[in-house]
């Protein structure tokens, strides 16, 4: 019997969460379901999975909205805090069961209308350890835990010769990630970027992304002409080709998804020992861990990359032998078999 699963994300913009979502829903395409998407008439998540092999969509662009229009399914797949509250809605509505996944660190409010949306669920998931051990905590509905997956970003060769060539005889720093400093911590990198600027002198950080911070981290960064803000870049395939460290001092993080596509370049990473991003960055295994908020010790991890070929290497060796675990394929084969498990219950 075929599956018809209903996955929600109502999600204005396209961050993390989404492209996981993305990835998940092409992964479950090759495995024979039928699929519907829930998502704003204006999500990016639609244009960018127009053409999947049988997914539909249905517009939402809030809780309350495209109930009434939905068609029977099977179960529903709650990806973000504002599809978890419509599922329950539509659970109650419809009698449908669903499951859902966190993805943030940040603890879930503990208030009456959240125990009911989670006490329902007949399954919660968490990317992370951290997140698992929260919601294990409260107690209100089981949990497990699926990390999220690798995109296995692609470049066009002719694109990274010419960036090559643009950053020749630099060291090549780089961060990717949503300008949001309390969340992504770029104002620890400027910091640790002003630290190194006599220890590496051959040194360039190229920021990419793009966010409410833009215009404040790059006035404050003015004095440290070795940091390049070069804005969001649809193609950082192209970018992960030329890095030669990849730092990401996050002051939280779910479990840092980012990370995973940088490993699949073997780039070694210095990244925050903070939330989940331990569970992919074993120190001096899989990457440099470094204390949240603390410029010098981020500088100090770079430095040592720096002057360790070696290390670069066998950390990014280490790191994409560990890969085979986060692939969007296996991603796909533990929520089917979630979902299997919780229809037969």
């Amino acid at each position: 019997m075929t599956l018809h699963i209903m996955h929600v994300n109502l999600a204005k913009g396209f961050r993390g969460g989404e492209r996981q979502t993305e990835l998940l829903i092409q992964a479950l395409a090759n495995s024979g379901l039928k699929q519907l998407l829930v998502c704003r008439s204006d999500s990016p998540l639609r244009t960018r999975l127009q053409g999947t092999a049988n997914l539909s969509f249905l517009n939402a662009n809030h809780q309350l909205m495209g109930h009434w229009g939905a068609p029977k399914v099977d179960l529903i797949h709650a990806h973000e805090a504002k599809a978890v509250h419509w599922a329950w809605l539509h659970h109650c509505l419809r009698g449908t069961p669903y499951i859902l996944t966190r993805r943030v660190p940040q603890p879930v409010k503990n208030n009456s209308f959240n125990q009911r949306c989670y006490r329902n669920a007949s399954m919660a998931v968490a990317i992370s350890s951290p997140i698992e051990q929260h919601l294990k905590t409260h107690q209100w509905c089981p949990v497990q835990r699926i990390p999220s997956a690798l995109a296995h970003l692609k470049h066009v060769p002719e694109t990274v010769a010419i960036l090559r060539a643009t950053y020749a005889g630099h060291f090549v720093i780089a961060h990717a990630g949503a300008l949001v400093d309390k969340h992504k911590g770029q104002r620890e990198l400027i910091a640790a970027a002003r630290q190194l600027a006599n220890e590496i002198p051959d040194a360039i950080f190229l920021m990419l992304g793009d966010g409410p911070d833009s215009q404040s981290l790059q006035a404050e960064s003015q004095d440290v002409p070795s940091i390049k803000w070069l804005g969001f870049k649809s193609n950082l395939g192209d970018y992960l080709a030329i890095m030669d460290v990849f730092a990401f001092p996050s002051r939280n993080e779910g479990l840092g998804s980012t990370l995973l596509d940088v490993m699949d370049y073997d780039i070694p990473i210095v990244a925050s020992n903070v939330d989940g991003i331990p569970d992919l960055i074993q120190h001096e295994q899989t990457g440099l861990l470094t204390p949240p908020n603390d410029a010098s010790a981020l500088a100090a991890g770079i430095l040592r990359l720096y002057r360790n070929p070696l290390l670069r290497k066998q950390l990014a060796i280490n790191a994409k032998n560990y890969l085979n675990n986060y692939t969007p394929e296996a991603m796909a084969e533990r929520y089917l078999a979630l979902y299997r498990s919780v229809l037969i219950q």
